[in-house]
């Protein structure tokens, strides 16, 4: 990566502050689930661009951030293509939607950690029973879609194009392996 690319540190700062004023559904602080998805793709082995696209994987979706924004940000362009992968479209398909995540380098990574979060049962504890059986029943459907069922991920959730992608200038903590699950 070149100097010319805003570092991990700088892409956590600018989706904390974006997202700053959002609560997600049960009214906790929105960043707390972006700090959740990145640290679910850092711990199932994600590359820094990963974790970058992780920041940032609802900005657009979410109206935190333009996809102009996006188009002009000094990212590489392997995060916006992430960040666009999981952004769901207005009126699309859950089959469309999937078939990009799945054809995308890295997508797959980002979208399992953000189901994870999504999915904590203590997360949707909280919720009314009729959000939280209709949110569970969703992504089940989208896990399904993904491949994401049973105990072992598909082995190309990782960044297969670029595995050793990485923002050099990061400061995150030292490369660990992957558990096995």
């Amino acid at each position: 990566m070149s100097g010319n690319h805003l570092n991990l540190a700088q892409v956590e700062a600018l989706a904390r502050q974006a997202h700053a004023q959002q609560t997600d559904k049960a009214g906790r602080p929105y960043t707390e689930h972006l700090a959740a998805v990145a640290e679910g793709v850092r711990v199932r082995g994600g590359s820094g661009r990963q974790i970058a696209a992780a920041w940032l994987h609802d900005a657009i979706e979410d109206g935190a951030l333009s996809a102009r924004w996006l188009a002009e940000a000094a990212l590489p362009q392997e995060v916006k293509d992430m960040v666009l992968a999981v952004t769901k479209r207005p009126g699309e398909e859950l089959s469309a939607y999937t078939a990009r995540i799945l054809a995308t380098p890295g997508a797959l990574l980002v979208k399992e950690a953000d189901l994870a979060h999504n999915a904590d049962p203590a997360r949707l504890a909280v919720l009314e029973e009729p959000v939280r059986t209709r949110l569970t029943a969703k992504y089940a459907q989208v896990r399904g879609l993904l491949g994401l069922t049973g105990e072992k991920s598909p082995s190309d959730r990782k960044d297969s194009a670029n595995p050793e992608a990485s923002y050099p200038e990061a400061h995150t903590p030292e490369k660990r392996t992957p558990e096995k699950r």
